[in-house]
């Protein structure tokens, strides 16, 4: 999908496990541009938010006037996959968060942060989500937060064997508890880059200009 005609993707690179993220997409031909500042963000179709310190990326996006205008492209219906933290920024409601944590919002949903424990209690499982893949995604789980409620237009992407919900979709927003960049699994990121052409297709031009 490389070249021209493959959507243009973004990895915020605030904070986190940037790197991974980047990798996995250029395992799957699309070369990932960083994003740190506003004109970054405006010439990308697609956006990933991944995994570290959701209280971190927040205070970072608003020291680099990133915050409104992600909630802006966010609003305005660029497709954007949160992994882990990045869904904490994604969900409408933090149940915990610190004191003067903002998430950017876009899907309704309450999250938890953490909810799997400490880094030590870090595990690896196998994730059934059959909207992305025929087979259980290789899934990381490290601090990660749980979605506690999911609102009415949200549909749940994935599930734990005891039921928990740990992947979400909300029109061109998806969040996932998990890693699935630390396990080489593209699955994950061949569904989001497949949404973001989709809506490039559907919006008639890319926002590369």
């Amino acid at each position: 999908m490389a070249g021209s005609t493959a959507p243009r993707i973004g990895v915020l690179a605030l904070q986190g496990d940037v790197r991974e993220h980047v990798l996995t997409l250029r395992d799957i031909d699309i070369d990932a541009v960083l994003v740190r500042r506003q004109s970054e963000l405006d010439h990308i179709d697609g956006l990933i938010i991944p995994g570290g310190e959701s209280s971190v990326m927040d205070k970072l996006a608003r020291i680099f006037d990133l915050f409104d205008p992600l909630r802006r492209r966010i609003s305005e219906g660029m497709p954007v996959l949160g992994t882990c933290a990045g869904l904490i920024m994604l969900a409408n409601n933090v149940l915990d968060a610190i004191d003067g944590q903002q998430s950017l919002g876009g899907i309704d949903v309450d999250v938890r942060r953490n909810a799997f424990g400490a880094q030590v209690d870090s595990f690896e499982v196998g994730v059934s989500a059959p909207s992305i893949a025929d087979t259980p995604l290789a899934a990381a789980f490290i601090r990660a937060p749980v979605v506690e409620r999911v609102g009415p237009g949200v549909e749940v992407l994935a599930q734990l064997d005891d039921g928990r919900v740990v992947g979400v979709r909300q029109g061109n927003a998806v969040g996932i508890s998990f890693h699935p960049e630390v396990e080489g699994e593209t699955r994950v990121h061949e569904f989001f880059v497949r949404l973001v052409a989709e809506h490039v297709a559907s919006a008639g031009r890319s926002a590369r200009r």
